[in-house]
C-alpha cells in the first residue's frame, strides 16, 4: 500500500511538471522544442571541424577570387573591356585568367560544404544510439530532420551572407566606388539563390544519411553525384550532341529546336541552373538565356536588363532549383518518418 501511494505521488509531480512545462512554453517562457534542437544543432555544426575546415576552405577560395578580381580591374583600367555601368558587380564576376571568379568557386565548392553537412545527419544518430533516446522524449518524429535541416540552412546563410559582405566591403575600400541600390538587391538575390543551391546538396546528403546505415556509404553516393553533375554531365551531353546533331542542310526552325533541345537538357544538372541564375542576376547585360534568330536580334536596343527583368528571365531557374530541393526533402521526410528506430 506504501508502494501504491509512493508511486501514485511520483506519477502526479511528473504530470504536475509536465503540465508546467506546457504552460510556461505557451506563454512564452521556456523555449519551444523544436527550436532548442535547431540551436543544439547549428551549435553542433559550428563547433565542428569539418565546418571549419570548409568554411576556412570557402573563405580562402573567396578571397584569392577577390584578389583575382581586382587585379583585372586595375589591368583594363581605362579601357573599354571594363563595363562601367555595374562596375561593383563585376567583383563576382571578373577573374585575371590564373583563378576563377567567385560565382565559379562558389558553383563548385558549394556542393561540398552542403554534402559535409548533412552525410551523417541522421544515420550517426543512429549509429550512436542517441536518435532512439531523443525519440524517447516527448517530441514530434519530424522535429529532428526538420530541426537539422533548418540549422544547416541558417548556418550556410549566415556564412554566405558574411563571406559576401566581406567580399563587397573589401571592393569598397579597395576600389573606393560603393555599390547602387539595384546591384545591392543584385547581390542579396545571388545570396539567396547561393543558399537555395546549397539546400538541394545538403537535402539530397540528408536523404542519403536517412538510406543507408553507414556515414561513410552515404558520403560516397553523395559525392558520386557530386561529381557526375561537376565533370561527367557535361561530356555525357556532348557525346548526346553530337548523335542528335542535324545535318547541314537542315533549316533554321531545326536548329534553334535543337539547341532549345539540348539546353533544356544541360538544364536537368543543378550546376547548370544555378550558373544561368547567377549570370543572370550579376550581369545584367545578360539579355537571353537561349537561341536567338536574326529577326529576333533586330532591332533590339543593346542596353543592360533592370532587376525585374532578370529575376523573370531566371526565374524558371530559380524555380527548378526549389523544386529539386522540395524534392529531396519531401523523399527523405518519407523516409525518416518510415524509419524503423531501435536501440542498440
Amino acid at each position: 500500500m506504501m508502494s501504491f501511494r509512493v508511486n501514485l505521488r511520483n506519477s502526479w509531480s511528473r504530470l504536475e511538471a509536465l503540465w508546467r512545462n506546457r504552460q510556461e512554453q505557451r506563454l512564452g517562457r521556456g523555449p519551444h522544442p523544436f527550436w532548442a534542437m535547431v540551436s543544439k544543432e547549428a551549435a553542433d555544426h559550428i563547433r565542428s571541424w569539418r565546418f571549419n575546415i570548409l568554411l576556412i576552405l570557402v573563405a580562402l577560395t573567396c578571397l584569392a577570387s577577390l584578389y583575382s578580381a581586382l587585379e583585372q580591374f586595375h589591368a583594363n583600367a581605362g579601357s573599354e573591356e571594363l563595363d562601367s555601368s555595374f562596375v561593383f558587380l563585376q567583383l563576382f564576376t571578373l577573374s585575371d585568367g590564373t583563378l576563377p571568379s567567385f560565382i565559379t568557386f562558389i558553383g563548385f565548392l558549394g556542393p561540398l560544404l552542403g554534402i559535409g553537412m548533412g552525410f551523417d545527419a541522421i544515420n550517426a544518430e543512429q549509429n550512436k544510439g542517441t536518435l532512439s533516446r531523443i525519440l524517447a522524449q516527448p517530441v514530434h518524429r519530424d522535429y529532428i530532420i526538420n530541426a537539422k535541416f533548418t540549422a544547416s540552412l541558417i548556418v550556410v546563410g549566415i556564412m554566405f551572407f558574411a563571406l559576401t559582405m566581406i567580399v563587397a566591403g573589401a571592393g569598397i575600400i579597395t576600389l573606393g566606388i560603393p555599390p547602387t541600390p539595384s546591384e545591392f538587391w543584385r547581390i542579396l538575390f545571388f545570396v539567396l539563390l547561393t543558399v537555395c543551391y546549397i539546400a538541394f546538396w545538403l537535402n539530397l546528403s540528408i536523404l542519403f544519411s536517412v538510406r543507408f546505415k553507414q556515414a561513410a556509404t552515404s558520403a560516397l553516393c553523395a559525392m558520386a553525384v557530386w561529381i557526375f553533375f561537376s565533370v561527367f554531365y557535361d561530356l555525357v551531353m556532348r557525346l548526346v550532341s553530337r548523335w542528335l546533331a542535324p545535318s547541314t542542310n537542315a533549316s533554321v526552325d531545326e536548329l534553334v529546336s535543337y539547341q532549345e533541345w539540348m539546353q533544356n537538357l544541360m538544364r536537368i544538372s543543378p550546376n547548370q541552373l544555378y550558373s544561368e541564375g547567377t549570370t543572370t542576376l550579376l550581369m545584367p547585360s545578360v539579355r537571353s538565356l537561349g537561341p536567338l534568330t536574326v529577326e529576333q536580334v533586330y532591332g533590339a536596343i543593346p542596353s543592360p536588363l533592370s532587376l525585374g527583368q532578370s529575376l523573370l528571365l531566371v526565374w524558371p531557374q530559380i524555380t527548378g532549383l526549389a523544386a529539386l530541393t522540395i524534392v529531396c526533402f519531401a523523399i527523405s521526410y518519407v523516409l525518416f518518418m518510415r524509419k524503423e528506430v531501435r536501440a542498440r
